[in-house]
């Protein structure tokens, strides 16, 4: 993970957590998640998602969205320019996990292990050959 975060943060500005937030809000029913809910998928505190989505919302990468029924609840969503960056970042991440992990296997077992891994409970659905998933 380390090599990981360190290939995202010095190619495109973005930790391993800021990635992964990325890609569930990309996942999400029109790109926006509570921000409980996305703290708690992350495994991160309030104050920690919150201290994540202010740095993406300053890069212009999210934005808050109002709930019309509760204006208690605040939702994150992904914007245009979130989802440009995923989109090249996927690149690096996915060259980073055939590097790390791919180079490892044999051919047809990095499917195999993506087989098995989308069948654990809440990793949802994973492309053969990316790391981060579907889009």
């Amino acid at each position: 993970m380390r090599t990981i975060e360190a290939r995202l943060v010095a190619q495109h500005g973005l930790s391993a957590n800021d990635f992964e937030a990325l890609v569930h809000l990309s996942h999400a029913e029109e790109g926006a998640l509570r921000r409980i809910d996305l703290a708690e998928q992350l495994r991160l505190s309030p104050s920690g998602v919150t201290r994540l989505l202010d740095g993406l919302q300053r890069a212009g990468l999210t934005c808050n969205k109002s709930c019309e029924t509760d204006a208690r609840v605040t939702y994150a969503m992904i914007t245009d320019e979130g989802r440009q960056a995923l989109r090249e970042a996927a690149d690096t991440h996915a060259a980073a996990c055939e590097e790390l992990i791919g180079a490892h296997l044999e051919d047809g077992e990095l499917d195999d292990l993506a087989g098995l891994l989308d069948r654990l409970p809440g990793v949802g659905p994973v492309e053969p050959g990316s790391c981060a998933g579907p889009e």
